[in-house]
């Protein structure tokens, strides 16, 4: 049964169901890093837009997202938006990672952003979204 089979919309997941079924050591360590460092609480939230419909875990700071985390059995993916005041220093942590600099510039820019959907598959990846969370939350509005 795959995810959306097992929660549908009338059937929210807790954060414990979320973590057993990614079953992954780097969502535990995200969500701690998210705590520690900014002392965000995870949120669950149904979706129904056509790009990731379903469940995710939205992480916000004061009314401001910083991802958003979409459950995958054994694995998790994170969606970032990179505005246009978030561009030099994104640019600069993706090009020390070459499939995340690739992804960057293969996404289009929306309304002045690029939204990257980032399938955290080992902990280079995972420091990576931990250093473009950083750039979100501290560039002001």
């Amino acid at each position: 049964m795959t995810w959306s089979e097992k929660y549908t919309q009338e059937f929210q997941p807790d954060l414990n169901a979320v973590a057993e079924y990614i079953n992954s050591p780097l969502w535990t360590e995200l969500l701690r890093f998210m705590e520690e460092t900014y002392g965000v609480t995870p949120k669950i939230e149904y979706s129904k837009c056509s790009g990731a419909p379903g469940w995710n875990v939205k992480l916000k700071k004061g009314g401001r997202a910083l991802c958003t985390l979409y459950p995958e059995k054994d694995v998790f993916t994170c969606l970032i938006c990179i505005g246009r005041r978030e561009v030099a220093e994104a640019e600069l942590v993706l090009s020390s990672h070459e499939a995340l600099r690739v992804l960057y510039e293969n996404t289009k820019p929306f309304n002045g952003a690029r939204w990257l959907m980032i399938a955290v598959t080992d902990g280079d990846v995972l420091n990576v979204v931990k250093k473009l969370i950083t750039i979100r939350a501290c560039v002001k509005k």
